[in-house]
């Protein structure tokens, strides 16, 4: 795939506001030059995310993420590194150029361009002909009827398609689109004798978008009794994948960054309904089944996800597959018992935030069960407890579930409950699950659908503790380019003496060349290089840089140098030069002066 020029990523990185991107997702506050607030990549109490909006770049000191306006981007929005630059382009207005780009892919692109633009102008057709039409008033009477408002309805893009069997068919081509592409965007297709037709028609329609707001697809609901199917989705094709779609994301997602979750429904109406009941971060699947490409999605947003499903068995079944779906997956399932035989769009009918619908669906997502909590429920529910062999056949299915869950006080209240269900004692469960997980533990975790492995990855991993010298190194590397003036000459000092961390030398080779912009041109390819970089900038606005600072940490790094060398003498059974004890003695007496002049850096 062709690459964009360095001069476009540097033109987008220039006109994104990174503290409002950020702020989607965490509140910021401003502290000096910088902005701080509680990490948007895991859970704490005490802000520990920093922000710095001139230089464009975010850190966390207690994860350890860390990475430019673009990298947020990417990791928050579960985008490739292209797509993020194509999102931060269009979203600041910044027209960015590819170098060298295969014709082949350029007229892919601009292939998928035009299909989006179709779908784009039929959406506002059929948006426009639902409240301009007279053939669209039944469809009208039905979404007001069901407590949808016209406002709502118009924010979503709701529209009608007519009945006619050529209307998008003809006025595509009056637009300039080949019938080629109308086949392509799955607006028309081919009649059984011959000849086109429009997909849609007759049907209330749904606007499909991707989390950037690009037209996927469309979804189409029956106004009519004779009509085959209620529900007909734009055909799987170069834009849209029901398995990677989700209704209503593209609205959502702010919401969902705000409130730390999403709410998962069936429907398109109950999505509608949910926003304006001011349940923003609802979002719904193409169907009853959630998807692993879904759940990726959403755990590129929140780290909780709420299935509020139909209570059917369908519904139920869905949930329960949507564990094996997750496992591995850094996201936390939990379920909204919704009541039998009530949908979302009904219990919300009409309700505005803060009315008794609004506020019992809002009390039913807060109150959601972590999904093996469900599933052993659901369990329980279905199995033959009237007898001793159908309470031991009960006890054998919620075995795996109870012990992939590993220790909790859920799990623990879950045994207590799985004993009174099964009127046993909870010290028989709990023996069950003491073998289970001496033997069983791999068994369990792939019975969720994933390995152990996968299981564990699911958890960040904590970053290394650096050595008290390693700060010290980082401190110096760090105030050379809060002050380039002096810095460049630090830096050329070190290469003689060298840098105890490898990756603070690569660091320090970089800066060499780098000093002035360290995180213009980093590779796309070395991570490492661009987390040790982006930290050592975010440091570098956390304390004042003074000449006196600098070459006392470098005096303090020397001593330390010299010191190793004493040691490793020593170690091999000589007696040390003793021109190293000479330069210990140097080093620390000019320490002790610096140290008057400035105060000792923070480790």
């Amino acid at each position: 795939m062709a690459r964009f020029s360095q001069e476009s990523i540097e033109r987008v990185k220039d006109a994104a506001d990174i503290v409002e991107i950020v702020s989607a997702y965490t509140e910021l506050r401003r502290s000096g030059q910088r902005y701080q607030g509680l990490c948007p990549f895991h859970d704490e109490r005490t802000p520990s995310f920093s922000v710095n909006a001139t230089e464009k770049v975010y850190h966390c000191f207690g994860c350890g993420v860390g990475g430019d306006v673009i990298t947020f981007v990417e990791e928050k929005e579960g985008m490739a590194f292209a797509d993020a630059v194509e999102a931060l382009a269009e979203r600041y207005g910044v027209e960015v150029e590819r170098e060298e780009e295969d014709p082949r892919l350029e007229e892919a692109r601009k292939r998928r361009a035009r299909l989006v633009e179709v779908l784009d102008r039929t959406a506002a057709f059929y948006a426009a002909y639902l409240w301009e039409s007279d053939e669209a008033r039944k469809a009208r009477e039905y979404l007001l009827g069901r407590g949808l408002r016209e406002e709502a309805l118009r924010e979503f893009g709701v529209g009608f398609a007519p009945n006619k069997w050529d209307t998008v068919y003809l006025r595509g081509q009056q637009a300039g689109f080949t019938v080629e592409e109308l086949v392509a965007s799955g607006l028309v297709k081919k009649g059984t004798k011959g000849g086109f037709l429009d997909h849609f028609r007759a049907r209330i329609m749904f606007p499909i978008r991707d989390a950037r707001g690009r037209m996927q697809g469309l979804g189409g609901r029956a106004t009519r009794e004779n009509q085959r199917a209620k529900y007909v989705n734009s055909p799987e094709g170069e834009l849209y994948r029901k398995s990677r779609t989700l209704y209503g994301i593209d609205r959502a997602r702010g919401a969902i960054a705000r409130a730390g979750r999403a709410v998962v429904v069936e429907g398109y109406t109950d999505v509608i309904a949910a926003h304006q009941a001011g349940v923003g971060e609802t979002v719904a699947v193409m169907g009853t089944a959630i998807t692993p490409e879904q759940v990726k999605l959403l755990s590129a947003h929140a780290e909780e996800v709420v299935l509020a499903l139909d209570a059917d068995r369908a519904g139920r079944e869905a949930m329960l597959r949507a564990q094996r779906v997750a496992a591995g997956k850094r996201v936390r399932l939990r379920v909204a018992s919704m009541p039998e035989g009530e949908d979302p769009a009904e219990m919300l009918a009409g309700e505005a935030p803060g009315s008794s619908g609004a506020e019992r669906f809002a009390a039913l997502v807060d109150s959601a069960v972590d999904l093996p909590a469900f599933h052993v429920r659901t369990l329980l529910d279905e199995a033959d407890l009237g007898s001793p062999g159908g309470r031991d056949r009960a006890l054998d299915e919620v075995m795996p579930v109870l012990a992939a869950m590993g220790d909790s006080i859920t799990r623990e209240e879950l045994v207590r409950e799985v004993g009174d269900r099964l009127d046993a004692d909870p010290a028989l469960v709990s023996r069950r699950l003491a073998a289970a997980g001496r033997g069983g533990g791999r068994r369990a975790a792939e019975d969720q659908g994933g390995k152990p492995a996968q299981v564990a990855s699911a958890q960040r991993a904590e970053p290394r503790a650096l050595s008290a010298h390693e700060l010290r190194e980082q401190a110096l590397l760090a105030l050379c380019i809060a002050a380039p003036a002096y810095g460049r000459d630090y830096l050329e000092r070190l290469e003689a003496e060298g840098l105890g961390s490898p990756d603070l030398a690569r660091a320090r080779r970089w800066l060499v060349g780098h000093l002035e912009h360290p995180r213009e041109g980093l590779p796309r390819d070395d991570a490492e290089l661009a987390d040790v970089v982006t930290q050592l900038v975010v440091r570098a606005q956390r304390e004042p840089a003074s000449p006196e600072a600098m070459e006392l940490n470098f005096l303090l790094l020397e001593k330390a140098a010299v010191e190793r060398q004493i040691a490793a003498s020593e170690a091999n059974g000589g007696d040390p030069p003793v021109e190293l004890h000479k330069r210990r003695a140097e080093l620390a007496e000019r320490i002790a002066h610096h140290r008057g002049a400035t105060e000792n850096p923070r480790k």
